[in-house]
């Protein structure tokens, strides 16, 4: 077991972990941290905690020290100073006719690195473009390709439901959804109804697929005979959720609905 804080580089994204050394650090707290090649000004997440080392990379690094204002003032110089260059990458894929949609910028802490996230549908040669950049900001470019999950991520909005995307508010990382989850939901399987703002099936089909699937275990399935309070019918509709169950009568026409403990199955 080692002792590791968790933190963050952007507001809502991957958690990584890092030994904290000697001195204490506080929820929300910035520090300068290592990642990859660079330093980077991260933001504590979690409080110091035990993990297995299996669950942690091979090397677990060590907070270098808390952030102090010079280097929250750079940080935000370097935040404004994106907005412009993220203007100015746009026009040069522009005159290179790029299939690429240029996303996000972010200068390093120190500017020894300007990274731009983009789009794209395949592969891109962006080679020349990477020399254009290099002049104009005289310093190293890394272009990302990004999902479009991810760029939803980045540049946040509001989803079917009328509240703040769940990628965009409080989900650090993704998770996988599938349309059986849709099935299983009884939800329309129109692309519209069950897709977000990324065009990928809603995040939010998995928060209640756990209880759907326990659900569909312990109920019987549509069609199967039952005997209820009134006699033996055929099951025709499930609330899932409701643990409740529409039944058609032999004796009746219209369908009758019971609690899930009421009915007895074949």
């Amino acid at each position: 077991m080692i002792e590791v804080i968790g933190i963050r580089f952007q507001q809502v994204g991957q958690i990584y972990y890092y030994a904290p050394e000697k001195e204490m650090y506080a929820l929300n707290d910035k520090v300068i941290v290592a990642l990859q090649d660079i330093r980077c000004i991260g933001t504590v997440v979690t409080p110091v905690q035990q993990m297995d080392r299996q669950d942690l990379p091979d090397e677990v690094k060590t907070i270098i020290r808390q952030a102090n204002s010079q280097d929250l003032a750079q940080e935000a110089t370097n935040a404004e100073d994106a907005i412009g260059a993220l203007q100015i990458a746009k026009g040069k894929v522009r005159d290179r006719r790029l299939p690429m949609k240029l996303i996000n910028a972010a200068y390093t802490l120190e500017r020894n690195k300007l990274i731009f996230s983009f789009t794209a549908e395949g592969r891109i040669d962006f080679r020349e473009l990477v020399k254009d950049l290099a002049n104009v900001f005289h310093t190293r470019i890394e272009l990302r390709q990004i999902g479009v999950r991810d760029e939803a991520k980045l540049l946040g909005g509001i989803g079917p439901c009328g509240r703040k995307l769940c990628c965009a508010t409080f989900l650090g990382d993704f998770i996988p959804v599938s349309i059986k989850m849709a099935k299983d939901q009884g939800l329309s399987l129109n692309p519209t109804k069950i897709s977000g703002l990324c065009g990928r099936l809603m995040c939010c089909l998995k928060y209640e697929n756990e209880e759907y699937e326990q659900a569909k275990k312990e109920m019987p399935d549509r069609g199967k005979e039952v005997e209820t309070p009134d006699g033996k019918g055929r099951v025709v509709g499930l609330d899932l959720l409701s643990r409740v169950v529409k039944v058609r009568l032999h004796d009746r026409q219209t369908a009758v609905e019971y609690d899930y403990e009421e009915l007895v199955t074949k």
